[in-house]
This record gives structure tokens, C-alpha cells and sequence, in this order.
């Protein structure tokens, strides 16, 4: 099936929300990442999303060029290209784009979609996230609003997020940041819908204590109970349709309990990121180690081709990428779960 459209898309988003599942949004660099996505999606017979970040654009288009939009539109043409071969639903995101990353990420990508839909060619992306945490709160839902009514008119969804993820993403650190920011309040999910309803749809990456990184389990402390309040306060200002779509980032390290008690309060996707990163290299690892004397030409001899073949390894590395994706969509309840059922 070819990259969901608009309609579908929000039709995705919507059986998220309904049937309280989300659906993981996988962070890929390359085409083998993408491709270790791909697979567990169509394993799991389930939609999901894959989505780029500045730095993994940047990675995609090589340390000679180093442009992370044209390495984001590489890897979106390449998705594009697999995804019709898949028999389930797949998404295109980009994520966290900070203020001064909007006019060298964001903007020409939205470019490139509106060049393809000025030729009749689908979107090349359906969603954009704009990161303005760290950029006070009216400033922030000012360019949001912006981003959203360009975003509108060509069907793309903006993601946009208030409070802050803490930890380390992308080489941005915010271990500074008041902990005061780590917490969305429910005044702010007011604003947010009543600012960007008007304009188009819009998901929204509430903060409750989610930190980026690696941790073991126990150490988040999450309050998933600020979902909670701030939908109903939204739902007291605009009613039930008001509800937000909400994502859930840095769930690394997160109780299954509490990320099945967000999914009740409107979670429909979730971000993955430091977990298939180690799933993808910590396999690298066990074969360079369990095949040194192959992959290494040492003590004066060859080696074997068919171990240090790239081919070889990063095939090891996709299945295990595959595999987290595949704990990921059953943690997640999205196991089966496609709107072309």
C-alpha cells in the first residue's frame, strides 16, 4: 500500500484515540533503519510511522553533503517507494524541529510537498513536529499557529509540543531546565487547542515527567495524570471533540503500566528511538565479536568476505531492530491494528 493520504492518516490517528492503542513512531537514518521498520509493521499486520529527526536527515545525506532536509526527503522517497509493497498503512513524520531549525528542516520540506502536489504526486511527508518548548509559551503558540495554517493548506498535520522532554535527543540536552517545565499544565492544553483548533488538525506532545535517553526502569517518574486533567479541562472549555491527539515522548525506560494509563487519556502515538538504536548496534556488536577472526584481516590472514561484508551484518542488525519494533507494537496495543481491515 503507498504512504497514507490526509484522510487516512487522521483515519489512523482517530482508531488510535477510539480504541486506546498507539502506534509507535519509529526514528530512522538511513534505508536499512527504515527498512527494519517496515518489516515489523507488516509482521505485526499493524499501520505505523515512521519519522526523521534534523540530525538523522543530516546522517541520511552523508558527511559530503550534510543537509538534513535533502537527507530527509531521500529517506522519505525511499519509504515511499517500499511502503507500496506492504499490505499495511504507513506514516511519514519528522520530528523535534527547534526554532532555528524551521527554515533549513521544516520549510523546505513543506517546499517539497507542495512542489509534488503541484504536479499531482502525493505528499512526501504527512506530519511535521515543531519543537517551541523552549521558547515562552505565547511565543511559542504563535509559531505554531504559523507552521499550522501553512501546514493546512497543503494537509499536513503539525505536531507541536509545550513544557519539556527532559534528557538528551539529538544532541540537544535540556538537563538544565527547571523541573517545573517537565510538566504540562492544564491551562497550557487550553491554549493549544483553543489557538490551533480553528486552523487544522494538530497533535500535541503534552509533557509529564518523559525524559529522552536511556533509563532503567523505575527511574521515570512519570504523572500521567496530567493527561488526564488536561484533557478534561479542555473538554470543559470546548467539549468532547476537543480532545487533543497526544504523543508521547522519551517512554525509554517508562512502566508498561503507566504507558497503558496514557493511552486512556489520548496517547496515540508514541516516539522510539534510544531503544532501536541499541537494538541495531548491540547486535552489530555480538557479531563483530563472535566473528572477529572473519571480519578482521589479522595475524596475516584474509578474513572472510562473506563476515565482513556490510550486507552480512547489518542484516543481523535490521532483524534485531525489527524485534524491538515488534515488543514496541504489542506494548503499545496496536498489534493488528490497521484501517485497511
Amino acid at each position: 500500500m503507498p504512504v497514507a493520504n490526509y484522510n487516512e492518516y487522521c483515519k489512523m490517528l482517530d482508531s488510535a484515540y477510539q480504541n486506546k492503542f498507539a502506534y509507535p513512531a519509529i526514528n530512522v537514518t538511513s534505508t536499512s533503519t527504515a527498512n527494519a521498520a517496515l518489516k515489523a509493521f507488516s509482521e505485526m499486520k499493524c499501520d505505523g510511522i515512521i519519522q526523521v529527526s534534523t540530525g538523522g536527515g543530516k546522517f541520511a545525506s552523508g558527511q559530503a553533503v550534510g543537509s538534513m532536509s535533502l537527507g530527509a526527503i531521500s529517506i522519505a522517497q525511499h519509504i515511499h517507494l517500499m511502503a507500496a509493497k506492504m499490505d499495511v498503512m504507513i506514516a511519514l513524520h519528522t520530528d523535534h524541529c527547534r526554532p532555528d531549525e524551521v527554515e533549513k528542516f521544516m520549510i523546505p520540506l513543506i517546499v517539497e510537498t507542495e512542489k509534488r502536489r503541484s504536479i499531482g504526486l502525493p505528499n512526501l511527508f504527512n506530519s511535521h513536529m515543531f519543537d517551541g518548548s523552549e521558547l515562552p509559551l505565547k511565543e511559542n503558540i504563535e509559531k505554531s499557529k504559523e507552521l499550522l495554517i501553512r501546514c493546512a493548506k497543503c494537509e499536513i498535520i503539525l505536531e507541536v509540543e509545550t513544557g519539556v522532554v527532559g534528557g538528551e535527543e539529538d544532541g540537544h540536552n535540556t538537563e538544565s531546565v527547571g523541573k517545573e517545565k517537565l510538566y504540562t499544565t492544564p491551562e497550557e492544553m487550553v491554549e493549544v487547542a483553543r489557538a490551533l483548533r480553528p486552523i487544522g488538525k494538530f497533535m500535541y506532545a503534552a509533557t509529564f515527567g518523559n525524559v529522552h535517553g536511556v533509563y532503567k526502569p523505575g527511574n521515570v517518574k512519570l504523572k500521567p495524570e496530567i493527561l488526564k486533567k488536561g484533557q478534561e479541562a479542555v473538554v470543559s472549555a470546548f467539549g468532547p471533540n476537543a480532545r487533543h491527539w497526544l504523543v508521547f515522548h522519551g517512554g525509554s525506560g517508562s512502566e508498561l503500566s503507566e504507558i497503558h494509563e496514557t493511552l486512556d487519556y489520548g496517547v496515540v502515538k508514541m516516539n522510539i528511538d534510544t531503544d532501536t538504536q541499541y537494538a541495531y548496534t548491540r547486535s552489530t556488536a555480538d557479531y563483530m565479536l563472535k566473528n572477529y577472526d572473519q571480519v578482521l584481516k589479522i595475524d596475516g590472514e584474509v578474513g572472510s568476505k562473506k563476515f565482513y561484508d556490510p550486507r552480512a551484518w547489518m542484516k543481523v542488525a535490521e532483524n534485531n531492530m525489527s524485534a524491538r519494533i515488534v515488543q514496541a507494537v504489542k506494548d503499545l496495543k496496536s498489534e493488528g491494528r490497521s484501517i485497511k481491515k
